[in-house]
């Protein structure tokens, strides 16, 4: 039994969003019975948590390996606004969160004909990418220089490396009411759009669309990242 239930928490290892119960059961190799009879018994613990979507890792068990429970809400908030997203956009969606001075991925939705070099749980600076942008424009300027301090990692020619430069940037993503751009600063021959998403006490993460730094087309995907970040914020405030 013990290793059943191991098998079904560790098919959700680095994976974001839902898994439905044929998911789980394929990953398992569990018959869908038993699969069903024991995320019955995880979700009782809570363990788990189950919507329409499917299940998920629960609040208990996240608190037990020491994960704060305000990304787990924010991550069921999000997970069918971003589907919805990556579907209508054919691009690849990322859901992202403050940790220090950078971002850490905490959801992506991809798409099978382009790939995208980023994983859930991984880092990536705040300064050079729009996740992070859009985060730090909904902050006062102040509190920005406490966060990054004076030595801005490069990571591409194009990074942003000058404390004073990113401030003009992002009073411009402030002009564009909280529109974040980022253009093969972090990664080469990638773009990106983002959007802030907030909670009653502030902002909480950001949502971006990414796609090829080529193509031109991310001021017209702009509307459509604002709405659904601000979709999230809605579901949050909502309780829902």
């Amino acid at each position: 039994m013990v290793e059943r239930v191991a098998l079904i928490l560790e098919a959700f290892g680095g994976q974001p969003g839902w898994l439905s119960l044929e998911a789980i059961s394929q990953r398992t190799r569990l018959p869908r019975s038993t699969a069903h009879r024991i995320l019955d018994q995880l979700l009782r613990v809570r363990w788990l948590e189950h919507s329409s979507w499917g299940y998920a890792l629960g609040p208990r068990l996240l608190e037990l390996c020491g994960q704060d429970n305000s990304d787990s809400r924010l991550r069921t908030a999000a997970d069918p606004i971003l589907r919805e997203l990556r579907d209508r956009t054919g691009m690849v969606v990322h859901l992202g969160v403050p940790e220090r001075d950078q971002v850490r991925y905490l959801a992506k939705y991809s798409v099978a004909s382009f790939a995208v070099p980023s994983q859930v749980g991984a880092l990536v600076p705040m300064h050079a990418s729009a996740l992070g942008k859009a985060y730090l424009a909904c902050l006062k300027p102040e509190r920005i220089g406490k966060i990054l301090g004076d030595n801005l990692e490069r990571r591409t020619s194009r990074t942003i490396c000058d404390l004073s430069h990113l401030h003009a940037d992002l009073a411009r993503v402030r002009e564009r009411r909280g529109i974040a751009y980022e253009k093969e600063e972090c990664v080469p021959r990638l773009a990106c759009v983002a959007s802030a998403v907030h909670s009653k006490d502030g902002p909480l993460g950001s949502v971006s669309l990414v796609t090829s730094a080529e193509t031109g087309s991310l001021s017209r995907m702009a509307p459509l990242v604002v709405r659904a970040a601000r979709r999230i914020t809605e579901t949050l405030l909502s309780g829902a």
